[in-house]
């Protein structure tokens, strides 16, 4: 029989989880990318998913945003399932995503791009925030999106979901084929935006940026998980980590 107090805990759970994937199963056509995954993500955590290219992390990210062609499976946003809910309606529960494309307005200054988005929930921050977070973008702010060089194209577009309101952001390798002071600044935003209570989801192949953020690692393979690894067990586990990478 069920206790009051295992009740408790178990909505105690509930209240500090902001995502829970369970048993997730993805399909692009004939094709079975996921197998299974589980994983969580407590209330202002960051995490990373790692793993060789095709682990399925980028598709795990983009089925949390129902935007692959077939799932199965759990997941709990912030309390609430959302396998049944429309692709525009996850934004609204505070989730901001940011693909590997970008999606920058090309015909549109940077201030522009930045006043486009609807503000999805209450809590966006406002132009003079992100500009005291992104000083590059506010020196930008009238150059077109075109004109800027792929670092700020990446701040751009982590910046337009921080208006939208967003609680959680679900980012895919923001750091690819960025110049490393860029990467350090990337590195310098998600630590505020951690300090700001934000929870924060990343796929990320460039491990030395992404081992001194985050509290745990979710290590894929073959479209599932195939272990975690938490900040303090990772000295330990480095070497090993890197030969599973392919380092």
């Amino acid at each position: 029989m069920e206790t009051a107090e295992h009740n408790q805990e178990t909505h105690e759970a509930s209240q500090s989880e902001m995502l829970r994937v369970q048993d997730l199963h993805a399909f692009y056509g004939e094709s079975h990318i996921l197998h299974g995954v589980n994983f969580n993500v407590k209330r202002g955590e960051l995490v990373t998913l790692l793993g060789r290219n095709g682990a399925g992390r980028s598709t795990t990210l983009k089925s949390i945003m129902n935007m692959v062609g077939r799932r199965t499976g759990s997941i709990v946003i912030n309390g609430e399932e959302v396998m049944g809910m429309k692709a525009h309606h996850i934004p609204r529960l505070g989730v901001g995503y940011c693909p590997e494309e970008r999606g920058i307005f090309a015909s549109l200054d940077v201030e522009e791009n930045l006043l486009l988005p609807p503000t999805v929930r209450s809590g966006g921050m406002g132009l003079d925030e992100i500009y005291a977070m992104f000083p590059n973008l506010y020196e930008r702010r009238r150059s077109q999106g075109t004109r800027l060089s792929g670092g700020e194209q990446q701040m751009l577009a982590m910046a337009r979901i921080l208006r939208t309101g967003a609680r959680m952001l679900l980012l895919d390798e923001i750091t690819e084929g960025l110049a490393p002071v860029i990467v350090q600044k990337l590195g310098e935003v998600l630590m505020q935006l951690k300090g700001r209570g934000m929870t924060i989801v990343l796929v990320e192949q460039n491990f030395r940026f992404a081992a001194p953020l985050a509290d745990r690692h979710f290590v894929m393979d073959h479209g599932q998980i195939v272990e975690e690894i938490s900040a303090a067990q990772l000295p330990s586990r480095r070497e090993h980590l890197n030969s599973m990478l392919g380092v």
